[in-house]
């Protein structure tokens, strides 16, 4: 596998990509933005003018897009609401695709059979990590699919990532993400309350991260993405929220959640919360900023009460 087409160069696609690049791979993109494009063109990439030019020829196929009617849109065609020609009607006999979008597991099922009629593996790869851990190449991927598929897929996406999960048949992957994602969600939350009440008592709060840390109440959150400012070097918190994962992409994928909640009758009263809160925080204007601003809504509800 040598000839890599990967449409969707974003915030996490772009680095993605040049990480291929920079592995050696023959790479050719396509992206809407054509800027996109062109920063990985200077690094070595070659462009495509569309992305089925893109995917035509290639060994693999990598997309990373903003939703599952993107998806269902590029993959299917006219098949799946888009206009024309689908990348299953112009790839090789062969050709491996992967997505790493995270979007509804309905629509990577939808996808994968069209793609199984056509004797194509599909696999279904969103990742965690965020854009430090798509830079840095140590990305995490869940992966749905058949056991071939992933297979195939391993070698491509070692690439870009440390960690590289089967977490099932198609569809798996997108549902092994968004459960992590809500967990992650009510973890954040958590780890902000938990943090401003000690501050207003009057705990420093690297002092009480650390506490956190080393007791039963220490996460991920603590250890490795504390949301209250200047507790944390190198983290969004201490530079203004700026870059890591948009609350935007948060309340996406928190609704993926609930969504696929109900398909399941699952009950999931704290990930409906972590939610609410999220699409609140989104509406006060911090849809771009890095979701652990969502501290600064426990910050907030301190001052209004002071004020009063």
């Amino acid at each position: 596998m040598t000839s890599v087409a990967f449409i969707g160069l974003g915030h996490m696609g772009a680095p993605m990509a040049a990480n291929l690049v920079k592995a050696g791979l023959t790479v050719r993109v396509f992206d809407l933005v054509p800027e996109a494009i062109k920063s990985l063109t200077d690094l070595g990439a070659l462009a495509a003018s569309s992305a089925c030019g893109a995917a035509a020829g290639a060994d693999v196929v990598i997309t990373m897009l903003p939703a599952g009617k993107h998806v269902r849109g590029l993959y299917l065609g006219e098949e799946g609401g888009g206009e024309g020609k689908g990348l299953l009607d112009v790839v090789a006999k062969g050709t491996l695709l992967i997505d790493c979008s995270t979007i509804d597991a309905q629509s990577a099922r939808l996808v994968a059979k069209f793609a199984a009629d056509k004797q194509l593996e599909f696999v279904d790869a969103p990742v965690s990590g965020g854009t430090a851990g798509a830079a840095a190449g140590t990305l995490t991927f869940i992966c749905g699919g058949s056991y071939n598929g992933f297979e195939q897929a391993k070698g491509v996406l070692s690439k870009m990532g440390a960690n590289i999960f089967h977490a099932g048949g198609a569809g798996a992957g997108q549902v092994a993400k968004i459960c992590n994602n809500m967990l992650l969600s009510v973890l954040m939350v958590g780890t902000s309350e938990s943090l401003q009440m000690g501050i207003d008592h009057g705990l420093d709060p690297k002092v009480l991260s650390e506490i956190m840390k080393v007791s039963s109440g220490g996460n991920w959150t603590l250890d490795k993405y504390n949301p209250c400012p200047d507790v944390m070097e190198s983290v969004p918190s201490s530079n203004d929220y700026q870059g890591g994962f948009m609350v935007d992409l948060m309340v996406k994928d928190l609704g993926l959640s609930q969504e696929a909640a109900l398909l399941s009758n699952s009950s999931t009263p704290m990930g409906a919360l972590a939610r609410s809160l999220y699409v609140n925080h989104a509406r006060q204007g911090n849809g771009e900023r890095d979701f652990s601003s969502i501290f600064e809504q426990f910050t907030n509800l301190k001052q209004i009460k002071n004020k009063g």
